[in-house]
This record gives structure tokens, sequence and C-alpha cells, in this order.
């Protein structure tokens, strides 16, 4: 685990988010990997609305990000994910540059796959994966039956989330992959409450 080291990952997410939601393919990383179900349309009573999800990226928004806060952030989801022995991969970005990566045991190159597709929503949207597909669901449609964008290349599914600077704006992605979306999303969250202190 190193900031510049990649290594493949694991996960599964079912639109559902009843199964696995950050991945596809079983957990065991065993046989080919299977498309993602359709979303749901109905987000569960328990799920963060649209504004508790914003008002979350607001309070979230970092005064700096330097090199050495994306490795300390990066840590700090490993050290998260080894005490609950989550099968996920991490990857930290700003911009187009890859500043942590890691894949922890349990975890598939599928989780790769969809740390790609979650952060592409992200830089796409300027909102967190999870919030992109709650407004489409709040909407009563999907993101993948309304954005018009190839699901093979972006998913609106729980675990990415950007990395916004005061008076920068977004300058980076933080993902997760492996764990249902809402526990990916919830992981990447604490994390960052973490690090801003």
């Amino acid at each position: 685990m190193s900031a510049a080291s990649s290594v493949p990952a694991s996960g599964a997410a079912p639109a559902s988010g009843a199964a696995p939601a950050s991945g596809a393919g079983p957990a065991s990383g065993a046989g080919p990997a299977q498309a993602p179900a359709p979303a749901p349309t109905q987000t569960p009573a328990s799920a963060p609305t649209v504004a508790e999800l914003e008002a979350q990226e607001a309070r979230l928004t970092l005064r700096q990000f330097t090199y050495d806060d994306a490795w300390t952030l990066g840590c700090l989801l490993v050290e998260l994910a080894r005490e609950r022995d989550a099968p996920v991969a991490i990857d930290i970005r700003r911009g187009p540059q890859q500043l942590f990566h890691c894949a922890l045991p349990g975890s598939s190159a599928d989780n790769d796959a969809w740390i790609d597709r979650k952060r592409r929503v992200v830089e796409r949207y300027g909102a967190s994966s999870l919030l992109v597909g709650t407004r489409f669901r709040a909407k009563g449609t999907t993101f993948e039956d309304s954005s018009r964008l190839d699901p093979d290349f972006y998913a609106a599914h729980g675990g990415s989330f950007p990395l916004a600077v005061e008076g920068a704006g977004i300058i980076g992605t933080v993902t997760v992959s492996g764990l249902p979306q809402a526990e990916d999303h919830a992981m990447v969250v604490e994390a960052l409450e973490r690090l801003r202190g």
C-alpha cells in the first residue's frame, strides 16, 4: 500500500443496495463479472435524502488537500476497512493524478472497474455518486434510464465523493468499492470527517 501503488480489487453492487453495491462479481472473485441489476426508482426509507447528502458535501469541504493529506486520508480508509474486515479497494485522485490506491484482501479487479465508473459520475456531475443516484430516484427514475450515459463507463452507486477545497472547488475524488453502496459512501464520509478533525 503506497501512494503510487495500484492493486486490483473487488466488490459487488446491485443497484438495489441490498447486496454488495460497489462492484460486480462474486465476493470470492471467482467466475465472470455480471452486469449490475437495474437500479430501483424508490429510495429505501433509511437512505439519506438529497438535502441531507447536499448538506454533507457542504460540511466536508476541506481547507486544503495536499499530497500528504491524500496519504493520510488513504491510511484512514485502510484503517477503517481493516477494523471492519472490509474487502474494499480505495482510490484517491487529484484531477487525473492517482495519489493513493490500495486493495485489501477479498477485493478483486472488479472493484477497480467500479471505482472508475463511480469516479466518472463525480467528475461529470460535481457531486457524490450516491447523491447523483439519489437525485435521479427522487425524480421517479434511475440514473441508468435517464442519464443517457453508458453504464459500462458511469455508475451512480454510492462510494465516490468529491474532494472540495475552500476557494478552489472540486479538485479530486476519493472512492471506495467493495461493500453495499451506502456502506462504501459511509466509510468515505467517516474518513473525511476524521481528516477534517
